[in-house]
């Protein structure tokens, strides 16, 4: 499904050793709501998954338990091959290995950019304040903010908050980054801006999954696109195949829709 081949001996040797999350049968409710019905996703290392389908499908839900913001009622989901955590140091750790980006910036108010960037590597990656400082500045300057260092959030606009935001995630050296609509709070001259940091992060290997309603995104940065409808992944594939010649009926709707206004 990854589109990645290795060979028979490696993959002997190391079974779905290219697999870096898994979420086998996966359910969740919210009350009576069933918001995640027996969902199975695996992406690969490297790989960029653009989950897209309307409102209430549960495509933040299912992005919200690959770092377990949300528990899930059963099934089981791993991050490079070790089960998510419960709870205590493991789950902290295992949020370290997992980026998130969120719609509201979730910045300190307080914190400049250059310590929210800082942060975490000093709290929970233990680095020292120098290394920390310069991993952030590159960061910066890799998102476009470097000149916005020494200001605190509110000064800056929602675009480079969001790319400030990006940044800190990536300080972690995440092994994955997941984005839950990172551009549906912005403006619209800013979400260019923040989607074409996201291009880089594709072209340079992250592995990603992005729940977006940014279609132009979705073409042009996914290896597979996966659309959810009413809690269930109804359709997945690559892109070009998915919006020129999408199989489901309710694909092919919830297209319509869209692209034609």
């Amino acid at each position: 499904m990854s589109g990645v081949s290795v060979t028979k001996a490696a993959e002997d040797a190391v079974p779905a050793a290219n697999d870096l999350v898994v979420l086998s049968n996966v359910n969740k409710h919210f009350g009576a709501l069933h918001v995640l019905q027996d969902i199975d996703l695996t992406i690969a290392r490297g790989e960029v998954v653009v989950v897209i389908g309307p409102s209430g499908s549960g495509k933040s839900t299912l992005c919200r338990t690959i770092n377990r913001l949300e528990t899930i009622d059963s099934g089981a989901i791993s991050i490079d091959g070790k089960p998510l955590p419960q709870e205590g140091k493991e789950l902290a750790r295992l949020r370290a290995d997992v980026g998130m980006v969120f719609q509201s910036f979730n910045l300190f108010a307080h914190k400049t950019v250059l310590e929210n960037v800082m942060l975490g590597q000093l709290k929970v990656r233990k680095t020292d304040k120098q290394g920390a400082t310069e991993k952030a500045r590159s960061l910066l300057d890799r998102v476009g903010v470097a000149s916005q260092a020494d200001k605190y959030p509110s000064q800056l606009s929602g675009g480079q908050q969001q790319r400030v935001a990006i940044a800190r995630a990536l300080a972690m050296d995440p092994k994955v980054m997941l984005f839950d609509e990172p551009t549906s709070a912005l403006d619209p001259e800013m979400i260019n801006e923040v989607l074409e940091v996201m291009q880089q992060l594709a072209r340079d290997g992250m592995t990603m999954v992005v729940v977006t309603h940014e279609m132009g995104f979705a073409r042009s940065a996914a290896n597979r696109v996966v659309f959810m409808a009413d809690g269930k992944i109804v359709e997945e594939a690559a892109p070009d195949q998915f919006f020129s010649n999408p199989r489901s009926d309710r694909a092919k709707d919830f297209l319509s829709k869209i692209l034609h206004h």
